[in-house]
């Protein structure tokens, strides 16, 4: 399982997000390709380059854009991200964002969140910052995102209402809503922005995961403090992934259509599940139910679950971190008097303890020579016999 960490001893920002990514190994021209299927008024450009932050290298991203506020409401951004050919990811982490954005700014204005209107988060490189790091996370292949805790200063910030007490009110909010871990800081700017604290209040959980850590990407901010402005992603594997290759991903559904059920174990084969199967059980109020297992592995864990919630009616899944012993195996045809039949050998310790034929091979030679599959599987099973020898 991929893993990032957000090292945001020093806050974090939209841009400061991106820059990571980017430095982490982000192609550049990918990320310029897929903000481009937003289709914005005005096309966005996203330009890094390297810089120092004291004695720190780090990327410092520029986004330009044409406009520097528009107010948009909630509706207008959903509509523009929507009507993209972005992929469902990074489509369904972009709106998690500014639905934060959005409760937050409704909270702290007292209005609703189909009133509220977006002033510098709504400008077009602050949704190319949302986006752009929805879409970064998407590249690398992120399944997992943490975040230290956040750092909060003193002062004032400037804004379209006016000088603002740090942090800032819709970034207090955002953070008082997820439950952010904070730290002080000495600091009297603004270190966490309120794009920055949305991405990862919607996006992370705050918390330093174990992890095989694999390499860094290394953000700037755009301004200079008395230790490097920097925000560091961390990028590794989970060290369950090597003894725990495999995952038991399990659900239990009393309220679907019992016909689907077929569609749904084909369609998890056909993504790279290696088995699926379904177990008869009882739930609450001696309901009958069925609880789908699907064991994959840990690459597939995603991709497999995804498909779960958009095929079945249930509403999550538990995923269980496994092993398994598996047996050495040969692939062998053997002859018969209805023709070749392909068998499978199971060898433990160099030995040949099994041969098994293939039953599918064996139901389509039965029908072509219209005799019981019966017939034709015991004949393999036979002839099997001279490959354990």
């Amino acid at each position: 399982m991929k893993l990032a960490y957000v090292d945001a001893f020093s806050g974090v920002s939209g841009d400061m997000f991106l820059a990571s990514l980017l430095d982490a190994g982000v192609p550049l021209e990918e990320m310029q390709a897929m903000l481009d299927q937003l289709r914005l008024p005005e096309r966005v450009q996203v330009r890094v380059e390297e810089t120092r932050k004291g004695a720190l290298r780090a990327a410092l991203v520029t986004v330009d854009a044409p406009e520097s506020h528009h107010h948009r409401h909630l509706s207008d951004i959903q509509a523009m991200i929507t009507a993209s050919g972005l992929p469902d990811a990074v489509q369904d982490a972009s709106l998690k964002v500014f639905q934060v954005l959005a409760e937050a700014e409704a909270r702290v204005h007292g209005t609703s969140v189909e009133h509220v209107h977006f002033h510098e988060v709504g400008a077009l490189d602050s949704i190319a910052d949302v986006v752009g790091a929805a879409i970064g996370l998407h590249l690398l292949g992120i399944e997992r995102l943490y975040a230290s805790a956040l750092p909060y200063g003193s002062g004032q910030v400037m804004t379209e209402h006016g000088a603002l007490p740090l942090p800032a009110p819709a970034t207090l909010e955002i953070l008082s809503r997820a439950h952010v871990p904070l730290t002080p800081s000495p600091a009297h700017f603004e270190q966490v922005t309120p794009t920055g604290a949305a991405l990862l209040a919607a996006l992370a959980t705050f918390e330093r995961p174990d992890m095989l850590l694999e390499r860094i990407g290394v953000g700037a901010g755009r301004k200079d403090f008395a230790w490097p402005n920097v925000l560091r992603l961390w990028l590794g594997r989970s060290p369950a992934d090597q003894d725990f290759p495999m995952v038991v991903l399990e659900t239990n559904i009393d309220d679907m259509n019992p016909q689907l059920y077929g569609m749904v174990m084909a369609k998890l084969f056909e993504a790279g599940a290696r088995d699926v199967f379904f177990t008869p059980i009882y739930m609450k109020k001696n309901r009958p139910a069925t609880m789908l297992s699907i064991i994959a592995r840990r690459s597939e864990e995603a991709a497999l679950a995804r498909i779960v919630m958009e095929q079945t009616s249930t509403l999550g899944l538990r995923v269980q971190p496994v092993y398994r012993l598996e047996a050495e195996r040969e692939f062998h045809q053997v002859d018969t008097s209805y023709g070749a039949v392909p068998v499978k050998v199971k060898i433990l310790d160099g030995r040949k303890f099994h041969a098994q034929p293939e039953f599918d091979a064996c139901a389509r030679i039965a029908q072509e020579h219209n005799v019981p599959v019966a017939e034709v599987y015991t004949a393999a099973l036979l002839a099997g016999r001279s490959l354990l020898i």
